[in-house]
C-alpha cells in the first residue's frame, strides 16, 4: 500500500505560434455539428507534461525524474503489460517524490498539427520492428513469438506493450531537449533516469547541469554525455544499466561499446560512473524493455539500492 502526501502534473516549457493568413473553414466536430473553424490566431506548441507523486512518510530528499525513450511516454514507468506494478511504484514505495515526463509530441504533451512548424512525417514502429530493436527474438522468429532462450519480456503481453506504442517524430529532438531542461529547472536538484531515446535528450544537459541532477541513472541510452562539455562532474553520480542478448543485434553491439567508452570518459573527468551489464552479475534474459522485464523489481531494486548508497 503506497500512502501519498501529494499528487499533481502541470505543464512546462513550449513556445508560442501566431498564425495568419490561413483560410477559414466548416468543420463537424460530432455529426450533429457543424461551426466555422478560424485557424489564425496564437497557439502555444513544444509544451511538455509533468505528473509528479509525493509520498508519505518521503524518505530522500532529492526527488526521481522518469525519462522514457523513443515513441513512448510515462506510461511505461506505470504499469507492465502483464499488469504488475511498474518502477514508478517501487520508487514511491522507497520513499522517493517522484516525476514521470511525457516530453514534447509524447502522450499528454500532446503534439503540434499546425503547418511548417516540425519537418517531416510522424513514424510508428511496427510490432516487427520492436521486436528485433528491443531484443525479445530473432527477426525470423517474430512470426511464431519463440523468444530469446530465458527471455525475461512477458512475450504474452506483446499486444499491450504494443498498445502503449505512439507516433514520433525523427526531426524534434532540439526541441524534446528543451521540453526536458523545461521540466528540470521546474523540479529543482533531482535524480534522472532514463531509457533509450531518452538518453539522447536528457544525459548532456544532466552532465551540464550538476546543479539540477546529482545522479544519473542511464537505461540502454541510444545518446551519451560529452564529458569533454560538461562541468562539475566530480559531484555527480552515473550508473549505466545493459540488458542481455546485445551481440545478437548490429543495432546494439556498437552502442554498448559506446557505453563503455562513456564510462571510462566519465570516470577520466572525475566523475563516479558504474556500469552495470546485467549478465556479468548473473541476471540474464533482459530486454531493452527493462523496467518493464518479468524480473522489473529485481533490476529496481539493483538501482534503488545504488541510488540510496549515494544520497
Amino acid at each position: 500500500m503506497i500512502t501519498l502526501r501529494d499528487f499533481g502534473s502541470f505543464h512546462v516549457g513550449g513556445r508560442e505560434v501566431r498564425i495568419s493568413g490561413a483560410p477559414k473553414e466548416v468543420i463537424h466536430f460530432t455529426p450533429q455539428t457543424s461551426t466555422e473553424l478560424d485557424p489564425n490566431g496564437t497557439y502555444h506548441i513544444e509544451q511538455a507534461y509533468v505528473q509528479y507523486f509525493i509520498p508519505e512518510p518521503l524518505r530522500h530528499d532529492l526527488p526521481v525524474l522518469l525519462v522514457h525513450g523513443g515513441g513512448m511516454t510515462g506510461a511505461n514507468w506505470e504499469t507492465t503489460p502483464d499488469g504488475r506494478p511498474g518502477w514508478l511504484q517501487r520508487f514511491l514505495e522507497a520513499g522517493f517524490a517522484t516525476y514521470v515526463i511525457d516530453n514534447v509530441e509524447r502522450g499528454r504533451s500532446g503534439w503540434c498539427a499546425l503547418p511548417d512548424q516540425w519537418e517531416g512525417p510522424a513514424v510508428q514502429r511496427s510490432m516487427e520492428q520492436a521486436w528485433s530493436l528491443f531484443r525479445f527474438g530473432r527477426a525470423e522468429d517474430f512470426a511464431r513469438q519463440t523468444p530469446f532462450p530465458g527471455m525475461q519480456f512477458p512475450i504474452d503481453a506483446s499486444v499491450a506493450f504494443a498498445r502503449q506504442s505512439v507516433p514520433r517524430w525523427t526531426t524534434t529532438t532540439e526541441i524534446m531537449k528543451a521540453g526536458f531542461r523545461a521540466a528540470l529547472e521546474r523540479i529543482g536538484p533531482c535524480v534522472v533516469v532514463c531509457h533509450s531515446q531518452g538518453g539522447e535528450i536528457a544525459l548532456n544537459t544532466v552532465a551540464q547541469h550538476p546543479e539540477l541532477v546529482r545522479h544519473a541513472v542511464a537505461l540502454e541510452p541510444s545518446g551519451f554525455p560529452d564529458a569533454d562539455a560538461a562541468t562539475g562532474l566530480a559531484d555527480q553520480h552515473w550508473l549505466f544499466v545493459m540488458g542481455d542478448n546485445l551481440d545478437e543485434s548490429d543495432f546494439w553491439v556498437p552502442l554498448m561499446a559506446r557505453t563503455r567508452d562513456s564510462v571510462s570518459a566519465l570516470k577520466a573527468a572525475g566523475s563516479d560512473a558504474t556500469l552495470l551489464h546485467l549478465p556479468e552479475h548473473g541476471i540474464t534474459g533482459n530486454s531493452h524493455m527493462l523496467m518493464m522485464d518479468r524480473n522489473s523489481d529485481a533490476v529496481a531494486a539493483l538501482i534503488i539500492e545504488w541510488l540510496t548508497e549515494r544520497l
